[in-house]
């Protein structure tokens, strides 16, 4: 998985190629937001409903007869041949399910159509249907796109300084202790984060993206928390009664195991693109919009960047115009990518070794020494220091 698609390291200015564990510059850039603005062709902030859902139908087509060929020929399948099909059914519905959920998402940031009530209609679908709180989300997600790279002020992803790691860490930097945390943060990380806000921004009294009183919203988002919770609820009613007709171990089969792709792939994509040693953090003394925007790494998946609707190889530009919609995001990152030079990152390193890589290398945030008082955090891993 990855290392097979389009992307290519960015050359430096005496034209080598730009290693992918060569820090990017943490000054204020020489451009501006208009200017990144301007340097996109004009077109690609033009979203098309019909497209949208050219995109997403196909996904719904593809999801429904893989569903009726495992439902109609798999209970007839002799034994040896299930253990074949059930994998590639959860592996083909939980990537296609993967590339729903980014359309979704896609919708709570109003790329989807020009018009918010569809973007909110089908985003609330969308999303209820695979257990996630639509606005809920869209709300805690939006702040996080605010405030990127901040080491006060980001929603999630936000790295600890060494003073605050845990006592027990030092027992899980082996390989046998970070197989047990990658398997535990992929399975669990997605809805503890939405229950229990786990590696979300500490507020002073219990944060959920369920609850309407949480901390994380305002009085007036109060009432779209409730219409979130009741799309995840009704979707959970119709899952107790597939339950019901179809038994607890179908209803794994046909949903929950495909689910929980889905939910490794929203971690996996999000931990790697805010998961770098090469991209700075900010105090409140450095950061701004776009010096955080550009602290986010393009990666490469391979096949899967065009099943995921490039979310994984365009989320820089994602980062700076939230609001482009994915058919467009390709052409406007390759015209971006000579304005931002050196401040573009990019890691086409396979997925899984870039994984073991990044959560190896990237524990806790420091300045370097001699940075004379300057905001600016690194990734480091020396734990005897």
């Amino acid at each position: 998985m990855g290392g097979g698609g389009n992307m290519s390291t960015p050359a430096t200015k005496t034209g080598e190629k730009k290693s992918h564990l060569q820090r990017v510059p943490s000054a204020k850039p020489p451009f501006t937001l208009g200017d990144v603005k301007k340097a996109i062709p004009p077109h690609c902030f033009q979203r098309s409903l019909i497209r949208s859902f050219y995109y997403l139908i196909k996904d719904l087509i593809i999801i429904s007869i893989t569903y009726y060929i495992a439902a109609t020929y798999f209970p007839s399948l002799p034994y040896p041949l299930t253990y074949l099909a059930w994998p590639a059914y959860w592996v083909i519905q939980g990537c296609v399910g993967t590339g729903i959920w980014v359309i979704g998402h896609e919708c709570g940031h109003h790329g989807f159509s020009d018009y918010q009530w569809v973007d909110d209609t089908v985003g609330l679908i969308l999303h209820s249907a695979q257990l996630t709180p639509f606005f809920s989300w869209k709300i805690s997600h939006r702040r996080h796109h605010a405030n990127t790279g901040s080491l006060e002020n980001d929603e999630v992803y936000i790295p600890r300084f060494k003073s605050k790691l845990r006592w027990y860490y030092q027992y899980l930097d082996n390989p046998v202790g970070r197989v047990g945390v990658l398997a535990f943060t992929l399975l669990f990380a997605w809805p503890l984060y939405l229950v229990f806000n786990i590696s979300g921004k500490k507020y002073e009294r219990f944060t959920c993206h369920y609850d309407p009183n949480s901390p994380l919203y305002s009085e007036r988002e109060r009432l779209q928390i409730l219409i979130s919770d009741a799309g995840v609820l009704a979707a959970t009613y119709v899952l107790y009664r597939v339950a019901l007709a179809k038994g607890f171990t179908w209803l794994v089969c046909i949903y929950g195991v495909p689910l929980l792709i889905v939910n490794g792939f929203i971690v996996l994509i999000t931990l790697l693109h805010h998961t770098h040693a090469s991209l700075p953090h900010y105090d409140s003394t450095e950061w701004d919009y776009l010096r955080g925007a550009l602290a986010t790494v393009d990666r490469d998946y391979g096949v899967l960047n065009k099943v995921f609707h490039n979310v994984t190889d365009t989320h820089v530009l994602h980062h700076i115009f939230s609001y482009i919609s994915h058919y467009h995001a390709m052409e406007a990152t390759n015209a971006i990518k000579p304005l931002l030079g050196e401040y573009y990152q990019v890691d086409d390193t396979p997925i899984l070794k870039a994984l073991w890589r990044d959560t190896k290398e990237c524990i806790y945030v420091e300045k370097d020494e001699g940075s004379q008082g300057r905001g600016v955090y690194w990734y480091k891993y020396k734990l005897d220091d």
